[in-house]
């Protein structure tokens, strides 16, 4: 067992009821203040623990830590000494916040220089991201989208079922929540026309999806066997592929998505790592048919997280326009990683891979509102009265999740983006 996740653990900080920021969870992050540059933090409560600070003054003495580690703008080069290496660091701190440890609780300056409210600060983007792939496992997800355009009684393209589907992303437009982004534009083929036309995307949509980092990196022609995947995997954040249906159904054959997402997409600032979700596993779908060798796996895999998302207009309530759950993923993160590496592809540190739209069963439980409105033919109806089947200018998407077992709650915090007119 890992000790940081035992359920008994009580901090001597002071954690709100149903914080995402449990002393369970302890997720990593970077933060910026008005007098502080860039520096490694940990998420507990409604407060930042100052991992510079705490290394600068030997309460990470032991671990054998580099100079200055935590006093970056990225997480990189903390993650790429290895998941073993964020384990130790996640149990010290651990114990360092535990309720009867005095060691930082009563050392009244240390205390006041290392926790730092979440108020004063800026969340920046948690790690410099070389490479990012969007994946397209779940099977809701792909059954609806093949119904919607292809034919419903073979929605699912004969390979899905073999391999984990996936594309190569623009790593370089990821942003942190709280980012606004423009309205793309692009070339779009309306219905009733015989050509396209250059217009700003009339049917600009989200994704609900979760993303995982890597931890290490691997030599060119180097697979990474699915059994020993997770070793190279320091965690999750949310993830929003914002996507322009319009402009990626006219460009999308015959090699795929480009500019309908490339545009943007956003993270939520801290990575959960995957040891605090260690208790939250469950068995994914079955999958039949059987899988190749290089792929099989078993044991629980998925893990049992709330996922949810709402819409805001504009000096308006949000409302909550789909409540799903990353369990119900088809293809796992230790398939997905073991995939993307068997034919040699390297990875680096940082790298970004999101799961794809995470659908359920159920019509409110569809990660998209591709899904939601099927394409425009429904409707959702927002608290102001007002109607959308996409996102429209000044509309906030806020993206949320969190896991829940034995009273213990472990959250994500917020990805939120919102959508301002297209630049002339």
């Amino acid at each position: 067992m890992i000790k940081a996740n035992n359920p008994a653990l009580k901090s001597w900080v002071e954690i709100p009821r149903n914080s995402d920021f449990t002393i369970q969870n302890l997720p990593f992050g970077i933060f910026k203040t008005q007098h502080r540059s860039p520096a490694a933090g940990v998420a507990i409560g409604n407060d930042i623990l100052n991992l510079a600070y705490l290394h600068e003054h030997g309460y990470l003495e032991g671990l054998d830590l580099p100079a200055g580690i935590f006093h970056q703008p990225y997480l990189n080069e903390f993650f790429a000494l290895g998941r073993s290496k964020i384990r130790e660091v996640r149990e010290r701190i651990s114990e360092l916040l535990q309720h009867d440890n005095n060691n930082l609780k009563e050392n009244q300056t240390d205390r006041a220089s290392a926790l730092i409210a979440m108020r004063d600060v800026q969340m920046l983007l948690p790690v410099r991201i070389p490479n990012y792939t969007d994946f397209y496992s779940s099977e809701e997800h792909a059954t609806n989208v093949g119904s919607m355009f292809r034919d419903p009684k073979n929605a699912l393209l004969p390979n899905w079922k073999h391999l984990p589907v996936a594309y190569h992303g623009r790593a370089s437009s990821i942003v942190v929540s709280g980012t606004d982004l423009h309205r793309p534009k692009g070339q779009i083929k309306p219905a009733d026309s015989e050509l396209p036309v250059y217009s700003p995307s009339r049917k600009l949509d989200f994704e609900l999806e979760m993303a995982f980092i890597t931890c290490g990196e691997t030599k060119l022609g180097q697979p990474i066997h699915v059994h020993e995947a997770e070793e190279y995997i320091a965690g999750f954040v949310l993830f929003n592929d914002w996507s322009a249906r319009d402009i990626q159904q006219w460009e999308y054959v015959p090699l795929g998505p480009f500019l309908g997402k490339n545009f943007g997409s956003t993270i939520s600032p801290w990575v959960v790592t995957l040891d605090a979700l260690e208790p939250f596993r469950v068995q994914g779908p079955e999958q039949y048919p059987h899988v190749l060798p290089y792929l099989s796996i078993e044991g629980a895999r998925n893990f049992d997280i709330v996922l949810e998302v709402a819409m805001k207009a504009a000096n308006t309530e949000e409302a909550i326009v789909c409540r799903s759950n990353f369990k119900y993923m088809y293809w796992n993160i230790n398939q997905q990683l073991a995939h993307h590496t068997v034919n040699g592809c390297n990875i680096q540190v940082g790298d970004l891979y999101a799961s794809g739209t995470i659908s359920g069963p159920s019509p409110g439980s569809f990660g998209s509102l591709l899904e939601l409105t099927w394409n425009g033919q429904k409707t959702l109806h927002l608290p102001d009265g007002s109607e959308r089947t996409f996102i429209l200018d000044g509309d906030t998407i806020t993206m949320r999740g969190h896991a829940l077992k034995d009273g213990v709650r472990i959250g994500f915090g917020e990805c939120t983006g919102k959508i301002l007119p297209a630049l002339k």
